[in-house]
């Protein structure tokens, strides 16, 4: 027995193609912090763009290491995070955490030192201080993280020098080194933010 073949109604059609156009942009517009590489590229946005969401970000942060403590720096940002909201147990908590996840994490050394003298230890603030911009000092002499055009105005290397400078002379200098320290980080996030931007651009020029 031959079954005869329905063709498809125009109604049936119509519904398929509404259907399909759906599902796409469903797909399309699923939200930007979706996963946790979405939920810590929102995060890193709200610290080192220009909205400066701290609340927004610790959030963020506070998922993706729940959920991979290892994801790239997640323990390190969010424990300046912590510092920038002025939650300094935290921070150290936290970053106590990102330097037993990775010991040459410069950033959160220089982070737990300020942290630390924030906190009223100066001896053990100083000395992580120390080790973090020996840290930063070797990694940043020809360039930084893979950053092609970095500090061209020269804003890290000033930081540093005065950050360096400054610790040098001690603890008697504690408010000018947390200031100095909290700068120092603030032109590397500034830096690492306008690199991103130009690697972009040069993909999109590229493409």
């Amino acid at each position: 027995m031959i079954c005869a073949q329905r063709s498809p109604r125009s109604g049936d059609v119509h519904f398929l193609l509404f259907a399909v156009i759906v599902a796409f942009f469903l797909g399309c517009a699923r939200p930007t912090g979706f996963g946790i590489g979405g939920q810590y590229n929102v995060a890193r946005l709200e610290f080192v763009g220009r909205s400066g969401n701290f609340d927004k970000a610790i959030v963020d942060l506070e998922y993706v290491v729940s959920r991979d403590p290892f994801y790239k720096d997640s323990l390190t940002l969010l424990g300046r995070a912590y510092y920038r909201r002025g939650r300094y147990k935290d921070a150290f908590q936290v970053l106590q955490r990102a330097l037993a996840v990775k010991s040459q994490d410069e950033i959160a050394w220089v982070a737990l030192g300020l942290t630390q003298l924030r906190l009223g230890d100066d001896r053990k603030g100083m000395e992580s201080l120390k080790g973090g911009l020996t840290l930063l000092s070797k990694l940043s002499e020809n360039g930084y993280k893979g950053i092609e055009f970095w500090d061209r105005n020269g804003l890290v290397r000033n930081s540093l020098r005065k950050t360096v400078f400054l610790v040098a002379k001690g603890p008697d200098e504690k408010q000018n080194i947390i200031q100095s320290g909290e700068l120092l980080l603030a032109n590397i996030d500034r830096e690492q933010w306008q690199g991103t931007l130009d690697q972009d651009q040069d993909r999109r020029i590229n493409y």
